[in-house]
């Protein structure tokens, strides 16, 4: 069964909203892990306009599933990152001022300073996943700059779906097959819904792990976060 990592950046960023700490981040997190989520993933940004530095170092001594840390690293993240140490941490190309992710990266342009910071984490023990699009050649480059696994970036995938399912999902498959065929493990994320998951889980034997938080945090406002995350993970058997 895939794993589950649910993204609570939303509910930070509700929190934020106000003074205070309500919701509480730290409980959102125990919550799901309690309800069935088999990790918790967080994406610290250099303006701590949802999770914040400060969330990231609370949260590593209660999580007790799989701790996952995107972010773009620069200087400071990494050092964030090194000090908590979580299970994985998934490299994204943002720009600082990007509203969400919106592209993978691209792994042959930027080999030397990836394969630097891939060097680093893993020596520290930690695993580390690239987020890169539905891209043969970026899947190569991910196992060649000597990342334990890819992220593939699903909002193609999520925006094609409704119209042509098995057009959207084709160069995932391959992507993935060329992951295995390097050794990497391969996880999913962005744009990933209860309308989607099943199909792109289905369709790609050899996915470990999603991870999700906007559309599960919003479907969690109508139906609780217990409920929508036993649905998401029905989707994932």
């Amino acid at each position: 069964m895939t794993r589950l990592s649910v993204n609570i950046n939303k509910i930070a960023t509700l929190r934020n909203t106000r003074q205070g700490n309500t919701p509480n981040v730290k409980l959102a997190a125990i919550n799901c892990e309690e309800f069935g989520a088999e990790g918790i993933t967080v994406h610290p940004r250099p303006d701590e306009r949802h999770i914040r530095y400060s969330d990231v170092r609370d949260l590593r001594p209660i999580i007790t599933t799989e701790f996952n840390i995107e972010g773009y690293p620069s200087e400071s993240f990494l050092e964030l990152v090194l000090e908590v140490k979580p299970d994985q941490v998934t490299l994204v190309p943002d720009a600082h001022d990007a509203i969400t992710s919106n592209a993978g990266w691209d792994t042959i342009a930027h080999k030397v300073f990836l394969t630097e910071v891939v060097t680093r984490l893993k020596n520290a023990g930690i695993r580390v996943s690239l987020f890169v699009g539905a891209d043969v050649k970026m899947v190569e480059g991910a196992a060649i700059i000597g990342a334990d696994r890819i992220e593939l970036y699903t909002e193609p995938y999520a925006t094609a779906y409704p119209f042509n399912p098995d057009q959207a999902i084709e160069p995932f498959i391959k992507a993935a097959r060329v992951a295995a065929d390097h050794q990497l493990g391969v996880n999913a994320g962005h744009d990933l819904s209860l309308e989607n998951l099943k199909f792109f889980n289905q369709s790609i034997p050899n996915l470990l792990e999603v991870s999700i938080g906007h559309a599960l945090i919003s479907e969690a406002l109508y139906s609780g976060l217990e409920l929508t995350i036993l649905r998401y993970k029905e989707c994932l058997r």
